[in-house]
């Protein structure tokens, strides 16, 4: 709609046709008249703006919404969705929701665990700020940068760098379907974090819009604030609308390989000794390991099964090399090798079918929706082959369990703790992340599988971080606010520690400075100091 005419009748229709007088209605006609008083909306209400009566708010709402749980009927939606197709359309509905007086919620990408950008638990009604139209890439090989707007995903921002050159590269996440906006906000970790860092580890720059409608650049906001949207969390402290990121070196040709072992083939030992040279192994190589139920050697019996899958920044000789040198117990050889590009290693840990071309990394869609309960661990010292023992029974329990173990060392150790706010560095050997999903949204069936995962985290205290037992911001759990009777805590610092250790103290000053009103806010945001109860938390 290019005219003020054509935007006031277009006005004048959606408040006719919603001329009922309750209150979400009241609602959306003021943020309707907000919008066109203060903006010159270049499309359609139509394709911008979508109430709950719209048929398409369904699919735009579920589009990129990773866990079930939060899509059920008995969750809060949001009131209006909007999808902004321009910076200023977002400075716009900053203003506009501040004038109407309801909460915002902003999405990227949608994987959130517990669906903080999509649902709110804490007050009704609330607006969805889309992203997901904002996703121009440019990359500046000859500079060795690149642009990203907040709603492409981490695999269209990959294709892109191949597009430019097949010796660049970025060391952000492993999940391609990933909205780079959210994703680099709790530091994005991947395949080459031992090398290079986190993706949050190479942000040079970034766009954000604050509490006032400012769009501010790294110049603008100060290093207070660029330090805190790096690794800080999501949705405290601005929409982010883009990042620049520091491009890193990638050889022509890198290997890959996945080795399985079951219960019956010793893996038990096997992982025992990968926690001992994990992250001392050169920081060219990665090696995670994928944890699994598998069908046993006896019909309907179930073992479990893990999967160690590699990434080795070089050809498969040199890789043999250190491997028969520092991990020999796995067995590695060279017909368990495949040597390729960057990029086709991107879609092989991304787990798309052989010879899938890259283009369908441009799709930006989520592989696998499910419900699901995930956490997080970090640990420091191995866990014994007792633990690891038990741990095994608690999984042949349960139906779809999955654990990943994320190695560290290298770079991440290199790095300060309070370099960004992500604090995970130095005497970390490896992150677990516990996964566990099921396929119907029945009461009593959430409730087993919660209770399941909720066990098997209790079980697992005396082997991982303690004081804080610390937890990753981007796998969010709402368990850690939780009292036993589960009941909310108050005490931010609850989860604060958890997340951020030391960095959160520091955080909660960047937030008392630049949104003292708590403007942006979710049930897990940074609070501004006034509104934090800040408690030393004891031994887990």
């Amino acid at each position: 709609m290019g005219s003020s005419n054509s935007l006031i009748l277009t006005l004048f229709l959606i408040l006719v046709s919603n001329s009922r007088a309750d209150t979400s209605q009241s609602i959306q006609e003021k943020f309707y008249t907000c919008i066109s008083l203060n903006s010159e909306l270049s499309v359609p209400f139509s394709t911008a703006f979508y109430a709950p009566d719209n048929a398409s708010y369904s699919p735009i709402l579920e589009s990129s919404a990773m866990n079930l749980r939060y899509l059920m009927p008995s969750v809060q939606k949001p009131q209006l969705i909007f999808n902004p197709l321009t910076e200023n359309h977002v400075q716009t509905v900053v203003q506009c929701v501040k004038e109407v007086g309801i909460q915002l919620r902003v999405r990227s990408g949608g994987h959130d665990y517990e669906g903080l950008s999509y649902m709110s638990q804490m007050e009704q009604p609330f607006l969805l700020v889309d992203l997901s139209r904002l996703r121009n890439v440019h990359v500046d090989i000859q500079d060795n940068s690149a642009w990203v707007q907040a709603g492409a995903t981490v695999g269209e921002f990959y294709y892109r760098i191949s597009q430019k050159s097949k010796n660049h590269g970025f060391p952000a996440g492993l999940c391609t379907s990933l909205g780079i906006g959210g994703h680099i906000t709790g530091g994005a970790y991947g395949s080459m974090m031992r090398k290079y860092g986190l993706g949050a580890d190479n942000v040079v720059d970034a766009r954000i819009v604050d509490s006032s409608g400012r769009i501010l650049d790294r110049k603008s906001m100060g290093e207070d604030l660029f330090w805190a949207i790096r690794g800080g969390g999501g949705a405290s402290f601005g929409i982010i609308l883009a990042w620049k990121f520091q491009l890193v070196p990638v050889p022509e040709t890198v290997t890959v390989f996945t080795v399985s072992k079951t219960l019956e083939q010793g893996s038990t030992k096997i992982l025992y000794r990968w926690q001992q040279v994990v992250d001392k192994l050169d920081e060219d190589l990665f090696i995670r390991v994928i944890i699994s139920k598998a069908d046993g050697a006896q019909k309907g019996e179930q073992t479990v099964q893990n999967s160690y899958q590699g990434l080795f920044l070089g050809r498969t000789d040199r890789l043999l090399g250190i491997m028969n040198e520092s991990f020999p117990e796995l067995g590695l050889t060279q017909k368990d090798c495949t040597e390729m590009s960057w990029i086709q290693s991107v879609m092989y840990i991304g787990s798309y079918p052989l010879n899938t071309p890259p283009e369908v990394l441009l799709q930006g869609k989520a592989l696998y929706k499910n419900y699901f309960k995930a956490k997080s661990d970090f640990i420091k010292e191995p866990i014994p082959e007792t633990g690891i023992e038990g741990l095994w029974k608690s999984f042949l329990e349960e139906e779809s369990p999955l654990m990943i173990w994320t190695p560290y060392g290298g770079m991440m150790s290199n790095i300060s703790e309070s370099e960004i706010p992500f604090p995970h560095r130095k005497g970390v050997i490896f992150m677990i992340q516990y996964v566990t999903t099921w396929i119907d949204n029945k009461t009593e069936s959430v409730t087993k599988h919660m209770d399941w995962m909720r066990d098997l985290y209790k079980y697992m205290a005396p082997y991982v971080s303690m004081s804080p037992r610390e937890a990753y911001v981007n796998y969010r759990d709402l368990d850690l606010g939780m009292n036993k009777n589960g009941t909310r805590f108050s005490e931010a610092s609850l989860w604060g520690t958890k997340y951020f250790k030391d960095n959160f103290n520091r955080l909660v000053k960047v937030k008392t400075k630049v949104d003292p009103d708590n403007f942006f806010r979710h049930e897990q945001s940074i609070p501004p100091l006034r509104s934090c109860r800040i408690r030393k938390e004891g031994r887990d």
